[in-house]
């Protein structure tokens, strides 16, 4: 028995979710995105992840700047959705929408509530070190990610693995943890999340991505693997950002923000060690090989990372 969804998303990681209800056989009668943004060297104005999805899936798409305003709400409700789905919209869902459809507002939340509640989950799961993660079904409430609990999925963390690759086995697991959610939801008894337990994961800014050397070499590579995309991880070379993108621990003492280089291998010392940089990138250059970077960047005696 399908039923009648409103869709509200935005990323990436929000399209497996709506393309699997869809398969499901449930009817969406409108989705949801944030409004075009300018992006790219050229600012052009681009559609979101989602929109471009529901547009290829020939669903009705709404931009709103702020879904809370009265003439949303009222569009909201004369859609009389039997339930709503949220992943990843961008925008705080007021009472006077979850009060709308009868069956609740779910979402697909990319941690195991109450851990890692926020907009940047699977990111700060890595950047902790976490080994274990997966995702969650709860009913919305007022709160950021408080609702009660309905489905879970969980899978290890590879020793390596970064956000981006992650969040590309996260997005279609969560997808098929909805579908079942919604089959399912009559019979599903919400578990109430244990707030004593909750961490949380907020919105990365550009200044998390600073390297503090002090930290252990475990420490420093699960930020590098963790704040992918961006804001990645950096020190700063002779006052220019210093990005780096993998990198191994090393056994040799250093110390902390200390560079050497030796033939065609880069290190920097941190707490209690070093870290050997594999992939780095400096200001203005691209990505490339430590070996590539020390073909054209001598590194002097006594050189640090700031």
């Amino acid at each position: 028995m399908g039923m009648r969804l409103v869709y509200l998303g935005t990323p990436p990681f929000a399209v497996p979710s709506l393309e699997r209800i869809v398969e499901a056989g449930h009817e969406v009668t409108a989705v949801f995105t944030q409004p075009d943004r300018p992006k790219g060297r050229g600012q052009k104005d681009a559609m979101s992840a989602v929109k471009e999805a529901a547009l290829r899936l020939g669903l009705t798409v709404h931009q709103p700047e702020r879904v809370r305003r009265p003439e949303v709400v009222e569009q909201l409700r004369a859609m009389a959705p039997d339930a709503m789905v949220v992943v990843g919209y961008g925008q705080i869902i007021p009472q006077s929408i979850l009060d709308i459809p009868p069956l609740g507002i779910i979402n697909v939340h990319a941690s195991l509530l109450p851990k890692y509640r926020g907009a940047a989950p699977i990111q700060w799961a890595i950047a902790r070190g976490e080994t274990t993660t997966g995702v969650t079904t709860i009913k919305i409430d007022a709160g950021l990610d408080t609702g009660a609990m309905l489905l879970k999925w969980v899978t290890a963390i590879g020793k390596d693995e970064t956000a981006i690759e992650l969040a590309a086995r996260l997005a279609p697991a969560g997808a098929d943890l909805l579908v079942r959610t919604l089959a399912e939801l009559q019979s599903i008894v919400p578990e109430a999340q244990n707030n004593a337990q909750a961490t949380l994961a907020p919105i990365l800014k550009r200044e998390d991505g600073h390297i503090d050397w002090r930290m252990t070499p475990r420490e420093i590579l699960n930020r590098a693997r963790g704040f992918q995309p961006w804001p990645g991880a950096y020190g700063f070379l002779r006052g220019q950002r210093f990005h780096v993108w993998r990198g191994a621990i090393a056994e040799l003492e250093l110390a902390p923000r200390e560079l050497l280089a030796e033939g065609k291998r880069l290190f920097a010392g941190c707490g209690g060690g070093a870290i050997e940089l594999l992939e780095v990138q400096l200001e203005g250059k691209k990505r490339m090989a430590a070996s590539a970077f020390l073909n054209g960047f001598s590194i002097a005696p006594g050189e640090v990372l700031g």
